[in-house]
């Protein structure tokens, strides 16, 4: 239950939401405008909208003032927010369970280096990758989708989305080429889990074909893989599967290119052809079975992934609520924990500036000068080029029996910061080095209280994101 006095959040209060440095001032969104523009997030962009710590700078770098269809958009919308009025599901999630005001991204940028980051704490090793997405790299030769001969890690730095190489929906997508993608080299957590004998999974909305039953790997038609659809609240259609929010698919090691299926549900979280990368529908199937893997990654389908321009607020509590509605139904409800995280800030206004954790001095940087992320060259070696961060503060919420009830968490903490939980809970504290973040983020210990689990779950309706029935 939610407790008789909230606690103190460092959130948009005092003067900030009616005489903000900024060039226009905070306006709340409601249900009604849950469809919005895509914002700029771009590494740099975000950087110059810090305006070396200012942060004053987000309607001129970016904001955007023009999408299709106009009704998602208005002047200064990077500048606005939602409330509970409309992000219900999580308002409700945050009252009784715990949540940070103090995490962020590991660096500046959009989803790829945010998804490389919570399944690798490092955007650093590509090997190739188009100069637009990757720094201090050369395009790729091979076709998406071929070998996947084991790599080590190269210079290169990602900053920027692109497709990875290791999966056939590269190159069906947008027409995009071998030279459009990226390849990564060096290890991911996935790697650890595989060395160690844990089972685990990514899994993520239309990575099979939509006539796929999982269980049955002669249903899943491969050349139909990457096809299937749905509509948002909006009424626009969008292809279900995104290639280049699925991190494993850039490593050789834990990519599935042509996207098999699990030859079993018994083999699913095991070593088999899926080599660890399903679809959503895989989890729901191992969940039913008691075959749950101990890690699972999941990822909404695009239209529900809570990404502004294809998606919104309340397709995403859809999948949210949903998703932890059924997974407290189930037995293994008593030892699971939730992270709720997001791979970019897509550019949204955040008044909040984090430490400087990773400096960076490339033609890219712009947060604390032009050219610079951080002041001491000496402080910057090749594994970090290009890293600059943290970056913009983004939510975070731990949905357990084990979370400290109605808890505000202001430890900094990052993407890697999951990373870190699954070494020190799995693994023994074992890090991927390389530059990782994995060895100087925080922890999400203190979200938790494992001496004191609560057995009460909470049911919502993931229409409304109020409480609904079964709790």
């Amino acid at each position: 239950m939610r407790q008789p006095t909230p606690p103190s959040v460092n959130g948009l209060q005092g003067a900030l939401p009616t005489d903000n440095p900024n060039s226009a001032n905070p306006q709340r969104l409601d249900r009604s405008q849950a469809l919005t523009c895509d914002q700029n997030h771009g590494y740099t962009k975000e950087q110059q909208a810090f305006d070396m710590g200012a942060m004053d700078k987000f309607v001129q770098f970016t904001d955007v003032e023009s999408c299709s269809p106009p009704d998602q958009t208005a002047p200064n919308l990077v500048m606005d927010y939602y409330d509970g009025n409309t992000v219900t599901g999580l308002w409700n999630y945050a009252q009784r369970f715990a949540m940070s005001d103090n995490s962020y991204s590991d660096t500046f940028g959009p989803s790829t280096p945010g998804a490389l980051n919570v399944t690798a704490a490092n955007t650093y090793g590509a090997i190739c990758g188009p100069s637009s997405a990757v720094y201090n790299s050369t395009p790729c030769t091979k076709a998406p989708g071929g070998s996947t001969a084991d790599s080590f890690p190269a210079d290169g730095t990602v900053y920027s989305d692109a497709d990875p190489n290791f999966d056939i929906c590269s190159s069906t997508q947008d027409g995009k080429s071998a030279s459009a993608t990226i390849e990564m080299g060096g290890e991911n957590i996935g790697n650890l889990l595989d060395n160690a004998g844990i089972t685990w999974g990514w899994f993520q909305g239309g990575f099979a074909s939509p006539d796929y039953v999982s269980g049955d790997p002669s249903s899943d038609d491969l050349s139909a893989v990457c096809t299937s659809t749905h509509q948002n609240i909006g009424g626009a259609t969008q292809k279900d599967y995104n290639p280049h929010h699925e991190p494993f698919q850039y490593y050789a090691s834990t990519a599935n290119p042509t996207h098999l299926p699990p030859t079993s549900i018994a083999m699913i979280g095991h070593q088999d052809q899926a080599n660890h990368q399903y679809d959503l529908k895989d989890f729901w199937a191992a969940a039913d079975s008691d075959n749950l893997p101990a890690v699972s990654y999941l990822k909404a389908a695009d239209y529900q992934d809570g990404h502004a321009g294809y998606s919104d607020p309340l397709d995403e509590q859809a999948f949210l609520v949903d998703t932890i509605n059924r997974l407290e139904k189930l037995p293994t409800w008593h030892e699971t924990a939730v992270v709720i995280l997001y791979d970019d800030s897509d550019g949204w206004y955040d008044h909040q500036l984090g430490p400087i954790l990773t400096q960076s001095q490339t033609s890219l940087d712009a947060l604390t000068g032009t050219g610079s992320c951080g002041s001491n060259a000496a402080k910057v070696p090749a594994a970090e080029q290009a890293r600059c961060g943290v970056g913009p503060r983004q939510p975070l919420l731990v949905i357990s029996p084990y979370s400290k009830p109605n808890f505000v968490d202001g430890t900094v903490t990052t993407q890697s910061s999951v990373v870190r939980f699954i070494e020190d809970n799995w693994l023994g504290g074992e890090r991927l080095g390389n530059g990782a973040n994995d060895a100087v983020t925080g922890s999400l210990d203190n979200l938790f209280d494992f001496d004191h689990p609560d057995g009460s779950k909470l049911f919502l309706d993931p229409s409304t994101g109020e409480k609904g029935s079964g709790s």
